[in-house]
């Protein structure tokens, strides 16, 4: 985060944190509480000897912190499109980056590790052997979060999941969702959808690909043009972990609420920091793709 950005930050959220003097003792401050919980975000260790501050009080502030950021953030830079328009603008993303058409996101979950509550028993135990929550999200094209859903307890699927969000009710109501429209290259209507993985239901707004193994040659294709669509939320996800490395390790906080806000927090920073400079959360190339490109415009690798 570029100084401009954090004191950008430090202004939205000042009215919310700060906190007054008193004889005994001075406050800390809003730059101080900010840059604490971005360093902890960032990193997911607490260091109470570098800045002289006591585990007690960082693990105090560090939620109260991420919950306003995303409070003053979340109408911004994390709103869910909420009209035909909208929508429209994210399928042509799609359909001119990743040459498919019709589609509103991409949608998956994450498990986010964390230490179980007290008297939790194995609601938060999921099938990787961990407790987690899950956070549900819709991605654009461009890796930017449309929607979030944090909290839920991470033995439900993601299906179970996705059946207790918002979004269901709006994608079942068909609200503001465009009216189907021809393919490229055909009459024929076509509904715009989701695009997700066999964890979700087959439904009218999603389109999942085709299962099993002995599939034809079409099929494959279909599978392989959905891949390219639908990876966008993992390499999202890649991108949020990789700058927030939190989501790396197990937030050691029991109170699920303020995991939550931890989650949602880095949520809306991500698309905050995207929108003042797309290009700084693109993904690097890798060596495999830095190659095929290379071979693909005939120029000599090194």
């Amino acid at each position: 985060i570029f100084p401009v950005q954090f004191h950008m930050l430090k202004e939205l959220i000042s009215p919310i944190i700060q906190r007054q003097n008193t004889n005994y003792r001075d406050c800390i401050s809003v730059g101080e509480r900010l840059m604490i919980t971005l360093r902890f975000l960032a990193t997911g260790m607490q260091e109470p000897n570098q800045f002289r501050v006591g585990v007690s009080t960082i693990r105090q502030f560090i939620p109260e912190t991420c919950s306003a950021i995303y409070q003053v953030l979340k109408d911004k830079y994390l709103k869910c499109p909420d009209t035909v328009e909208q929508w429209q603008q994210v399928a042509h993303g799609f359909e001119t980056q990743w040459n498919f058409p019709n589609c509103l996101g991409a949608l998956d979950g994450k498990h986010i590790d964390i230490c179980p509550p007290p008297a939790s028993g194995s609601t938060f135990y999921n099938y990787k052997h961990s407790f987690s929550i899950v956070l549900m999200a819709l991605v654009d094209s461009s890796y930017r979060f449309l929607y979030v859903d944090a909290g839920c307890n991470g033995r439900i699927s993601d299906g179970g999941v996705f059946g207790g969000c918002s979004l269901q009710n709006a994608l079942e109501n068909r609200t503001n969702i465009p009216a189907p429209a021809p393919l490229p290259g055909s009459d024929q209507l076509a509904p715009y959808c989701i695009v997700a993985d066999e964890a979700f239901p087959l439904k009218e707004y999603f389109m999942k690909p085709y299962p099993n193994r002995r599939l034809s040659v079409q099929q494959r294709i279909f599978n392989y043009r959905l891949s390219r669509a639908w990876r966008v939320v993992e390499n999202a996800f890649g991108i949020l972990a990789n700058r927030f490395r939190v989501f790396l390790t197990t937030i050691n906080i029991q109170d699920t609420a303020k995991v939550e806000d931890i989650v949602l927090a880095c949520c809306a920073l991500h698309n905050f920091l995207w929108r003042q400079d797309p290009d700084l959360l693109q993904a690097p190339l890798t060596l495999f793709q830095k190659l095929v490109q290379c071979l693909s415009s005939g120029a000599k690798y090194s």
